[in-house]
């Protein structure tokens, strides 16, 4: 792992914010040796969620409605290897919330966001997981779900650019 010429408070608030923004935006344009740092730092949480993402247990809970009547409802809950995964993940991202489309209601805005806390988590965890998971079943292999692609030097400074994507 490179160093970067930052302290590692600095480089750690970096790659959790560039890894926050390539899961969350699924591209990023950065410097060469950010970009090959933040790919790790990536594949990493991504495997993480992978080898997680089907624990789940049902279990059912008592809800009480206005009328004070109770009622049994099934709930679907992480189980132990997905919630410890769950928290690693959170622990090495940022929180990103949700914005609300340019001409979106708002009350549209607040009935799709409804029950969703971490929408980054719960886009790794729903749709890169899947994803990724069938992937490394058709080709046998895990791991390169990220690319770098250079780009060329920076004016000003010289500094060689690339692109970090996910495959």
């Amino acid at each position: 792992m490179r160093k970067l010429q930052r302290p590692t408070d600095q480089r750690t608030a970096l790659l959790k914010n560039l890894a926050t923004n390539l899961l969350w935006y699924g591209r990023i344009e950065t410097t060469f040796e950010k970009a090959k740092d933040v790919q790790s730092y990536a594949e990493k949480i991504l495997t993480s969620a992978i080898n997680s993402y089907e624990d789940t247990v049902k279990t059912t809970k008592k809800v009480v409605n206005d009328k004070g009547v109770t009622s049994n409802r099934e709930v679907i809950n992480d189980g132990p290897k997905k919630l410890a995964a769950r928290r690693r993940i959170m622990a090495k991202l940022t929180d990103i919330q949700e914005v609300r489309a340019p001409k979106e209601a708002k009350s549209a805005f607040v009935a799709r966001t409804q029950d969703i806390k971490n929408p980054l988590i719960e886009k790794i965890f729903n749709v890169y997981a899947p994803k990724y998971a069938k992937r490394k079943e058709e080709l046998g292999n895990g791991g390169g779900y990220t690319r770098v692609i250079k780009l060329g030097t920076r004016n000003g400074d010289n500094a060689l650019m690339a692109i970090v994507e996910l495959v």
